[in-house]
């Protein structure tokens, strides 16, 4: 298995919309079946259906890792270039997990901060991902802060489940070659 990551292209839009889609699906307990529905609603309309303009007036980027023809996982940044990115929609399809592809698109999003001079990546997951939390405190992010997510939007279902928001100092690309020598 040959997994590669590249940037997204409009051809692989209907991949990473059934993959969002598929995920949140799984993620959804039975009592917020219909936050899920309108989380995903607004999230297709917002940000996945129009990813390419999303993320440009983010300063970001999304990325996307194939094995072959097959979509197995996905990622956006935003903010590139600033003190702070935010890694948002990393998702690994269930066939592709436990198979280090999570480990390699994470690695991508820090290489490619780093090389922009963005020395902070943030994130954000919820309490219904237990192997992600897990996945990002391993990776050395560091816990910075909890909430409850009370209000919709494409970044957070609602319905009162808890998020964990996460960072992780990177450096920049100087810094960490400097460092090697």
């Amino acid at each position: 298995m040959s997994f590669a990551i590249r940037r997204y292209a409009g051809a692989d839009h209907a991949a990473v919309r059934d993959l969002f889609i598929r995920i949140n699906a799984e993620l959804a307990p039975a009592e917020l079946q219909e936050a899920f529905v309108g989380y995903v609603a607004v999230s297709l309309r917002d940000e996945i259906d129009r990813l390419s303009d999303y993320y440009a007036e983010r300063q970001g980027s999304f990325w996307v890792a194939y094995d072959g023809p097959r979509i197995a996982g996905m990622f956006g940044l935003e903010r590139v270039g600033t003190p702070a990115a935010e890694l948002r929609r990393m998702y690994v399809d269930r066939a592709y997990r436990k198979r280090g592809i999570a480990r390699m698109m994470l690695e991508r999003a820090e290489r490619i901060c780093r090389d922009a001079g963005t020395p902070m990546l943030t994130l954000s997951t919820s309490e219904l991902q237990q192997a992600a939390l897990v996945f990002y405190r391993r990776a050395g992010n560091r816990p910075a802060r909890e909430e409850i997510g009370a209000a919709q939007s494409n970044k957070t279902v609602g319905g009162a489940i808890r998020r964990y928001h996460f960072e992780k100092e990177l450096g920049t690309q100087a810094e960490t070659s400097s460092s090697l020598t």
